[in-house]
C-alpha cells in the first residue's frame, strides 16, 4: 500500500452530542441497537477458528521487480487493476533471505481434524507454508489442492482437535443484513471489522465465473482468506478482493459466497483440484442492431463468437460470426456463458443452438477441461546480467512482462533492472522498467546480445531503441550527462 501512513487521535466528545451521535447510530444501524455489546460474543465464538497464513514465497525474478516498480503509478489510475487481491500483509519480522520472500493472509478452520480455507492467491508462490493458530502456536500446513478459478485454496494441519467454523449459504442473508469480517490486516494481528452485506451477485472484471457478495466491512491486505460471518457466527462467505483507488479499504469489500466455497473444498479434498467444463471460445454481447443483423430480429438472448481456439475443443463444431443461443436448451447470454460453461462436466456432450448465416442449427459439442490459469506470469526471466560498460543491469522480457509495459507488439527485449547512479545508462535517461528492443541496428532476444557492448563515448555514442508505457523512442548513450 502507498502512501503515507497516518495516526488519528480523537479527543472528547461532549457528553450531549455523544447521546445524539449513538442515538442517531441506532437509528440509521437497526441492527446497531441489538449490537451494542452484541457482535462481541460471535467474536468470543468465532475468533479462536481464524489463523494467520504464514507463507515464505518463492523468489521474484528481477525483470518481475522492475515491471511492477515501472507500472506501479501508471496502473493508480488504470480502472482495470485497482480491484485488488489482497496478497500480504506486512512484512514478518524475520524477512526471509536469499531469492525468497515472507507474505501472509487470513484462514479458518472448517474441520476439527485442521482442514483450513484460505484464498489461492495467498499460497500460489508459496515455497513453504505454515499457519499461526489463535492460541500462538505456528505449525507447518500441508496445500491439500488449490482452484484459481474461484480463488479457494485447502490446507491441512495436525495440531490435535481444532475449533471449527460451519460453512453455511450466504443465501440465509440479505443485503443490509450486518457481516462480520475476522482477519489479519497488514500483519497487526487478529482485527474484527463490521458492516453490512451491500449487495450480491457482483461480478467482477478479473472473475467472470463468481458472484461475489460484497460489503462495506472493513477489508485490507492481509485479510484474504479470512471468514465473512453473518450475525449469528455462520460462515456466509470468504474475504478475497477490494475495490480500491488508494489500496486501503474505501467499504468495496468481496467475498466468496459459502455456498461456492463448500462445493469447491469437497473437490480440493477429495482430487486436489476442480474439474470445469470449457468450450475455446471468445464472445460478445448481443446489441439491438446486432440481433437484428444477425438472427432477424431484436433478442437480448445469445452470444457473438468473436474468436474460436484453434485447437480447442469446439473448433470443428464452432465458427467465428456464429450466434450462441442455448446450451442443453437452457438460453444463454454474454454474461451468463462463462458460470454456465465452468458447471458442465468435461467429457460430456452438449446440444448447442447456434445461428449461423442467418439460419438456426443444432449442433453438438464435446466439453473441455477449463485450463488452469498461469500461476503469477511475471515470475518469468531469472535473474539479471549486469552490464559493465552501460553500468546497469538487464533481463530477458517474457511476454507478460511486454503486456505489463504496453509494449505486447515487440518481440523480446530486455527489461532494465538497475542503475548505477550517474552511470552511462542513468545518464542516458533509462529508467528502471524499460524496454530496450535494438542496440543500434540489433534486435535484442537475449542478455547476452548486450553484455559485451564495448563503453560509448561521445564520439562513439551506443544508439538504443527504448520502450517505455507502450511508446517507442530512441537514445544515444554516450557515457556523459545529456546536454
Amino acid at each position: 500500500m502507498s502512501g503515507e501512513n497516518r495516526r488519528f487521535r480523537s479527543w472528547g466528545m461532549p457528553r450531549l452530542a455523544l447521546a445524539v451521535a449513538s442515538a442517531a447510530a441506532q437509528l440509521l444501524h437497526p441492527a446497531g441497537a441489538a449490537a451494542v455489546g452484541g457482535y462481541a460474543a460471535v467474536v468470543r465464538q468465532a475468533a479462536p477458528s481464524v489463523v494467520t497464513v504464514l507463507v515464505e514465497e518463492k523468489g521474484e525474478s528481477a525483470g518481475q521487480r522492475a515491471v511492477e516498480r515501472a507500472t506501479a503509478d501508471t496502473q493508480y489510475n488504470d480502472m482495470r487493476v485497482l480491484m485488488r487481491r489482497m496478497l500480504s500483509g506486512l512484512g514478518s519480522s524475520n524477512p526471509v533471505s536469499g531469492d525468497t520472500g515472507a507474505a501472509l493472509g487470513s484462514g479458518f478452520i472448517i474441520r476439527a481434524d485442521g482442514l483450513i480455507v484460505t484464498n489461492c492467491h495467498v499460497v500460489e508462490s508459496a515455497r513453504k507454508v505454515r499457519v499461526k493458530l489463535a492460541d500462538g502456536r505456528v505449525i507447518p500446513a500441508q496445500v491439500l489442492g488449490t482452484d484459481a478459478t474461484t480463488d479457494i485454496a485447502l490446507l491441512r494441519v495436525s495440531a490435535g482437535p481444532l475449533p471449527a467454523l460451519r460453512l453455511d449459504s450466504s443465501d440465509r442473508i440479505s443485503v443490509g443484513d450486518p457481516v462480520i469480517a475476522i482477519g489479519n490486516p497488514f500483519g497487526l494481528g487478529q482485527s474484527v471489522t463490521a458492516g453490512i452485506l451491500s449487495a450480491r451477485a457482483r461480478t467482477l472484471e478479473e472473475d467472470p465465473y463468481i458472484d461475489f457478495l460484497q460489503t462495506d466491512a472493513a477489508i485490507n491486505f492481509g485479510n484474504s482468506g479470512g471468514p465473512l460471518l453473518s450475525a449469528d457466527g455462520a460462515v456466509v462467505g470468504v474475504t478475497t478482493a477490494i475495490l480500491s483507488p488508494s489500496g486501503g479499504s474505501v467499504g468495496l469489500g468481496f467475498a466468496i459466497p459459502a455456498e461456492t466455497v463448500a462445493s469447491v473444498v469437497a473437490e480440493l479434498e477429495a482430487h486436489g483440484r476442480v474439474s470445469r467444463g470449457y468450450l475455446g471460445i471468445a464472445v460478445q454481447a448481443m446489441t439491438p442492431s446486432l440481433a437484428q443483423a444477425l438472427i432477424g430480429r431484436n433478442s437480448d438472448v445469445g452470444a457473438l463468437i468473436t474468436a474460436v481456439e484453434p485447437q480447442g475443443p469446439s473448433a470443428e463444431r464452432l465458427q467465428v460470426g456464429d450466434v450462441l443461443l442455448s446450451i442443453d436448451a437452457a438460453p444463454v447470454t454474454f454474461e451468463s456463458l462463462g458460470k454456465a460453461v465452468v458447471r458442465l462436466t468435461p467429457g460430456t456432450t452438449v446440444d448447442a443452438s447456434v445461428v449461423r448465416s442467418g439460419v438456426k442449427q443444432s449442433i453438438a459439442l464435446t466439453v473441455g477441461q477449463l485450463p488452469e490459469p498461469p500461476v503469477n506470469p511475471l515470475h518469468g526471466g531469472g535473474r539479471d546480467t549486469w552490464v559493465p560498460s552501460l553500468e546497469l543491469g538487464v533481463a530477458n522480457a517474457t511476454t507478460e512482462m511486454r503486456t505489463a509495459l504496453k509494449a505486447q507488439g515487440e518481440v523480446g527485449g530486455l527489461i532494465v533492472t538497475q542503475l548505477r547512479p550517474n552511470g552511462a545508462g542513468a545518464l542516458a535517461g533509462l529508467k528502471i522498467g524499460d524496454l530496450i528492443t535494438h542496440a543500434g541496428s540489433e534486435r535484442l532476444q537475449d542478455v547476452a546480445d548486450l553484455a559485451g557492448v564495448g563503453k560509448p563515448s561521445r564520439k562513439s555514442p551506443l544508439l538504443l531503441r527504448v520502450v517505455r508505457d507502450g511508446s517507442p523512442g530512441f537514445i544515444a548513450v554516450t557515457g556523459s550527462e545529456e546536454q
